[in-house]
């Protein structure tokens, strides 16, 4: 539903409150909540952040995932964070798998944390001028989740100690 229609639905004061959570980007975290309601993910926002967590349950692990958005920029992210922690040992290795997979990704990226080893999937997005339909969240949530836990045996390889080059092979053969 557009402003417009909403101000007709509801009146002219429901415009303005409306308008004033979209300059705030608080009608990008709504949309993100009402996702998650629908979908019946169990979910908490951050009071102190303009985010909203959940967890998945994949074929191949459990992953904390959550929207996080910047309201300025109207930015929205959705990022999936893999169950492990990268050894410091093993994270220039992880890299190389990472930069290996990313080159092919369409929508999405992997990123890894050398400081302290975390790793994750983000996908990302201007929203500025997007209508956050349940169908456009579920793709944009889902291409995180699945796309971590298609990876995930990958990254268990080479954190043991296998190639990058030949566990990129195993992910994406």
């Amino acid at each position: 539903m557009t402003a417009l229609d909403h101000a007709k639905k509801e009146g002219p004061e429901d415009l303005i409150v409306m308008q004033e959570k979209t300059k705030s980007g608080d009608h990008l975290l709504e949309a993100c909540v009402s996702f998650f309601e629908t979908d019946a993910w169990p979910f908490e926002r951050v009071k102190e952040l303009p985010m909203v967590r959940s967890r998945y349950n994949g074929r191949n692990g459990q992953y904390a995932c959550w929207f996080q958005v910047r309201p300025g920029e109207k930015q929205l992210m959705f990022y999936s964070r893999s169950p492990i922690i990268a050894p410091e040992d093993r994270r220039q290795a992880m890299a190389l798998f990472f930069t290996l997979a990313n080159y092919s990704m369409v929508i999405g990226n992997f990123e890894l944390d050398l400081s302290d080893g975390e790793m994750r999937y983000k996908v990302s997005i201007d929203a500025e001028e997007i209508e956050l339909t349940h169908t456009f969240l579920k793709n944009f949530s889902y291409t995180a989740v699945l796309t971590m836990d298609r990876y995930l045996p990958g990254i268990m390889k080479v954190l043991a100690g296998i190639d990058p080059w030949e566990a990129i092979k195993e992910s994406e053969g």
